[in-house]
């Protein structure tokens, strides 16, 4: 699943952006490498930390961890 970043228009709404900056990425705890492992997108141009975008990345990031979770076997005890 992609994530893209929002961005905010003149008019005061948003739009769809091209992607999250380096300092938000940075601000989540996110590398870049990582991120496009992840499919999370990358705006190499932008240099602004917005904290709307890191809300969004660090929940998405939390989605994730959720669905990464396995259920363990419970470990059967030897009888020796």
């Amino acid at each position: 699943m992609k994530v893209h970043s929002a961005v905010r228009k003149k008019g005061g709404g948003t739009r769809g952006g091209r992607g999250f900056s380096r300092g938000e990425l940075k601000e989540a705890g996110v590398d870049p490498k990582h991120a496009l492992k992840l499919g999370i997108s990358i705006d190499l141009r932008r240099k602004t930390k917005h904290g709307e975008n890191v809300k969004t990345l660090k929940k998405h990031l939390r989605s994730l961890a959720k669905k990464r979770k396995r259920k363990r076997r419970p470990r059967t005890v030897r009888k020796s």
